[in-house]
């Protein structure tokens, strides 16, 4: 075994080790998720930690890890009646991104179950984890069939493994500590919210530190054994100061005008739920405790919210975690002044406890006003007349095809109609196209390929039925034998890869429709977000046409792209379709599984260069020919409209939908799936 980087010997850091060493005192915290850039020591945290987590006491051959004092009832390798418990040290289980059901939660043995009644059961990760840590790298990457599994194991303390009415449970509690990079894509609402804590990491500016840093882990690649000999000292220390914290933890006293503090700083900041109120005084008690002190002081409760609060507040995909310090301040304030003014009145022996207090909800509480003054508003059809235009705008003579303009703000997103790729797919689990999937409702039955993981219980009856009488059937049992089993074929959702190709050319600025435009792809981007899409973002203008953002899962990094976009200069229609063209052709050799859908967002024109709507003809009939499904999101306004998106959707084998019609609320038209490349031909 190798031998850990010593926790330690850390450098910086502060708040991802306060966060890890605060579950370390009081695992009822509930976890820690740990975002930020590649390279800052991330994992190298999580790992040491566990050299300084309490040894567990456990049942001799137990696989389940129970507790001697208070076993499992349900344990499968149980009863556990008065037996001695043995030590060892805390587990840390990692869980691969790309892990199976069956290794997440266990595999039962089908053939066993239905020929002889046996609940012959393989532990998974959750079993190996339960009393020790459970470590997801990568954790906004792990396929939406696992994070189910792992809400509910984390919900309910234990794990149920189910197949066919045959069901088997054990007990699964596990500090669960993610990583992640929120560039790479975010976390589902969810799982963000059973992580009690989340921190965010950074690599040091600062000369001295980034130099410590990089000699002390040379020293420890060259001698990790002596290197962790040198920090021995300190880690015993650490891990008797944990030791000490604990012991404290249960004297810790949360006051009345503590629990006044979390509970009115959980309602400035308008977080969901009650989870966060439970997560603030479990995380305030434990930091008293790390200081060992038995009261919980207002300092505590600070920095309780800055370790619990940030992940709740967001929204949608594209807000920023993070906590205003000032709110924070005035609201603990607030908090802290109504509750003396309470002690004074009942020392008056006011008859109403409450009277005289603050009704106005803590002054400061609530969302601050958006500053949207600057923000531009979508034009609806008559905003868009020439005769409505302001002076000086883009439409002016000279200026559609002119200079570069500066960005504008997009509009407010809205709930878009459903797009999706058409035919069976058998891409990663998503909420987007049809496809064959490991979870949704069954459509047939195979022979299995590898292990069984969903049992097709009447093919496999009528299978072996007929074999009954020469296997020598005499009981009332079935005889089941491996060639017998059948796998259920399920179709379900796939996630696909959505490729915007945006114009933006001085015509798109015309009549200042940008904000619109840009309002519109804002709204398919969340839109992909919750249908857990990868996204792309090639834009054109002027000469030449770039990928923006190439293929991810982070649709806040394709929106913080799309805001900043400046537009102006011609239209050169053909280049953009085909970098789309040399994208997709990229991306179907790194992940030939996942299907395309390209949508373009333009009015259609297509200016610069020699015959430029000819070129462009061409280059979109390269997207047909390869099959990708397309849909034009048409920009055009006013009243003469020449209907150029709507040629060009043909020419791709696609679809053409105006801005309206791309709302899900609108009664213009409705767009359920977009025509496959040859479907319209």
């Amino acid at each position: 075994m190798s031998t850990p980087y010593p926790f330690t010997a850390i450098v910086g850091q502060d708040d991802l080790r306060l966060g890890l060493l605060l579950n370390a005192v009081s695992p009822a915290v509930g976890g820690v998720l740990v975002r930020g850039e590649k390279g800052t020591a991330k994992s190298t945290a999580v790992r040491a930690l566990a050299a300084l987590m309490p040894e567990v006491s456990v049942v001799p051959g137990c696989r389940f890890s129970c507790d001697p004092g208070s076993p499992d009832p349900a344990c499968p390798d149980g009863p556990h009646a008065d037996a001695a418990g043995v030590s060892r040290a805390a587990r840390t289980v990692e869980l691969p991104v790309g892990a199976s059901e069956d290794r997440l939660v266990g595999a039962l043995d089908i053939e066993r179950a239905l020929s002889e009644g046996v609940k012959a059961f393989e532990p998974g990760l959750l079993a190996d984890a339960h009393r020790g840590i459970l470590y997801v790298d990568e954790v906004n990457l792990l396929h939406d069939h696992l994070v189910d599994l792992l809400l509910d194991a984390a919900a309910m303390g234990a794990s149920y493994v189910e197949r066919e009415g045959v069901s088997v449970r054990h007990a699964a509690r596990f500090l669960l500590v993610g990583t992640m990079n929120p560039e790479e894509g975010e976390l589902r609402p969810q799982l963000l919210d059973r992580f009690g804590l989340t921190v965010e990491v950074a690599a040091s500016r600062d000369t001295d530190e980034r130099v410590e840093v990089v000699r002390r882990r040379l020293a420890y690649d060259d001698d990790p054994e002596g290197f962790a000999a040198r920090w021995a000292a300190d880690e015993s220390a650490l891990r008797e100061r944990i030791a000490t914290a604990r012991a404290l933890l249960p004297q810790v006293l949360l006051g009345d005008g503590v629990l006044r503090q979390i509970a009115a700083t959980c309602a400035a900041f308008e977080v969901d739920g009650m989870r966060a109120d439970i997560v603030m005084a479990r995380t305030a008690t434990a930091l008293a405790a790390w200081a060992g002190r038995e009261e919980v002081t207002a300092d505590d409760v600070r920095q309780a919210a800055l370790l619990a609060l940030p992940h709740r507040r967001r929204r949608n995909p594209f807000d920023a975690p993070g906590l205003d310090e000032d709110k924070l301040d005035q609201t603990l304030d607030e908090a802290a002044g109504d509750q003396g003014r309470s002690d004074e009145g009942r020392n008056d022996d006011d008859p109403d406890p409450d009277g005289g207090g603050n009704d106005d909800g803590g002054g400061g509480g609530g969302v601050p006003p958006q500053a949207d003054g600057d923000r531009t508003p979508p034009q609806g059809e008559g905003g868009d007349t020439p005769s409505q235009a302001p002076e000086g705008a883009p439409d002016a003579p000279g200026r559609s095809a002119g200079a570069e303009q500066q960005p504008v703000a997009s509009a407010e997103p809205f709930r878009t109609k459903m797009l999706s790729v058409p035919g069976l797919g058998e891409g990663a689990a998503g909420r987007r196209s049809r496809a064959r999937t490991e979870h949704g409702r069954t459509t047939g039955a195979r022979r299995p390929q590898g292990s069984l993981t969903k049992l097709h219980l009447a093919a496999t009856v009528q299978a072996a039925a007929p074999h009954q009488r020469a296997r020598g059937r005499s009981g009332r049992g079935l005889v089941v034998r491996r060639d017998d089993l059948r796998q259920a074929t399920r179709e379900g959702r796939e996630g696909n890869l959505v490729l915007f190709v945006v114009d933006a050319s001085g015509s798109m600025a015309a009549r200042q429709r940008m904000s619109a435009v840009k309002g519109a792809v804002l709204s398919l981007l969340l839109d992909a977000y919750q249908r857990r899409d990868k996204v792309g973002l090639v834009t054109f203008r002027g000469k030449d046409a770039e990928v923006a953002l190439p293929p991810t899962s982070s649709v806040d990094a394709a929106a913080s792209r799309l805001e900043s976009l400046p537009t102006g200069g011609r239209t050169p229609l053909a280049a953009g379709l085909l970098k789309a063209h040399d994208v997709l052709r990229v991306e179907r050799l790194r992940d030939p599984s996942r299907r395309p859908l390209l949508v373009v967002v333009t009015d259609g024109r297509a200016t610069g260069g020699p015959e430029p709507v000819a070129l462009a003809g061409r280059a979109a009939r390269l997207h047909r020919a390869e099959g990708t499904a397309s849909v034009v999101v048409d920009c055009e306004s006013g009243y003469v409209r020449l209907g150029l998106a709507g040629e060009l959707a043909r020419e791709l084998g696609g679809t053409a939908v105006t801005l309206d019609e791309l709302r899900a609320d609108s009664i213009a038209g409705l767009v359920k799936d977009v025509t496959a490349a040859g479907r319209a031909a």
